[in-house]
């Protein structure tokens, strides 16, 4: 039922009669990276809520999971291993599900990620595409975790190259926890809300995703407010000390000629909207008064959700993102 053609955030395969839209629906996703944080186990933790990310995108359940380890087992001692595959068992623990087993292979360098298998009825589904015109853009997470992560890699390199940026353990602490926790509640809170189109904000940035969704048919144009978008503590100073890891950059680069911002709007802002993110929030479209009462209920719940934008009523040819100070 969904395939690589939208690039949406897993595939669907429908065990049942596919015109029933309460049909069992089995959803799978595959992802892995390598560690952007210090802690072995941190660096687990947050694989795997990425990777489970992608299964609460299009509002699903996560059955189970299989590591995907990758490892220099002549170059680190097997105990990193351990921490960093026990990191993704504290997520999957917190997710409510098991992990079945997996594949590891010796690398040059570590590598962590998980496959997983989730569920949904088929009418439940949420797509990356089908914004209607008026939908308010709903965020879970706050941005700046692609800077974030960049600044502790330079820290780590500046005794040899370099004096690093300054990030306090603080702001350290606040990405990480931030990166490791799991977009379930989001998830739940939004089901039976009439959403659109909903994504996780990762590697292509907050203004990549959003144009994913826009692009229809038919291509619709949307507008971001500046004032309403959460960012991670210290990343807007990193941002504008230049601070940035190569892919938000060329993620700028892309999606420059689709970004409408009066000259007042600083390039580290434009950076920062288009940051690539790891293991970042849900971007829900919803009805107005929905994306409200999902902001009511999450905040009775201590979750993060913030109306950032939304889409407007104009049809393009090229799906376009205005930027409002």
């Amino acid at each position: 039922m969904v395939g690589v053609s939208s690039s949406d955030d897993a595939a669907a395969y429908c065990l049942g009669d596919p015109s029933d839209p309460s049909a069992e629906t089995i959803l799978s996703t595959i992802d892995f990276f390598t560690p952007i944080v210090e802690s072995p186990f941190d660096f687990g933790r947050v694989a795997a809520a990425n990777s489970l990310s992608d299964i609460y995108a299009m509002g699903g359940e996560p059955l189970f999971a299989l590591n995907i380890v990758g490892f220099p087992v002549k170059d680190l001692p097997l105990e990193v291993l351990t921490e960093i595959v026990s990191g993704g068992s504290e997520t999957a623990r917190r997710a409510g599900i098991p992990v079945l087993g997996g594949h590891s292979v010796d690398f040059d360098v570590p590598v962590f990620g998980m496959a997983v298998t989730g569920r949904a009825r088929l009418g439940d589904i949420w797509r990356n595409v089908g914004v209607r015109a008026g939908d308010a853009l709903v965020l879970t997470k706050p941005l700046g975790s692609g800077v974030v992560a960049s600044a502790l890699r330079a820290r780590a390199l500046g005794g040899f190259f370099r004096r690093g940026p300054e990030i306090s353990a603080e702001e350290e602490r606040t990405a990480v926890e931030v990166m490791a926790s799991l977009n379930d509640a989001p998830a739940r809170l939004a089901r039976g809300l009439r959403v659109s189109a909903c994504t996780d904000v990762t590697g292509y940035g907050l203004a990549g995703h959003l144009r994913e969704m826009l692009l229809g048919p038919p291509a619709r144009c949307a507008e971001l407010w500046l004032d309403a978008i959460p960012y991670l503590p210290g990343a807007e100073r990193l941002a504008e000390a230049g601070i940035a890891p190569d892919g938000s950059v060329r993620n700028l680069e892309t999606q420059r000629p689709f970004l409408e911002a009066p000259s007042s709007v600083a390039e580290s802002t434009l950076l920062l909207l288009c940051d690539a993110q790891t293991s970042g929030g849900l971007l829900l479209a919803l009805e107005e008064k929905d994306a409200s009462d999902f902001v009511k209920r999450a905040e009775a719940e201590g979750v993060m959700a913030r109306i950032i934008g939304r889409v407007l009523e104009e049809e393009t040819r090229q799906a376009r993102i205005r930027i409002r100070p």
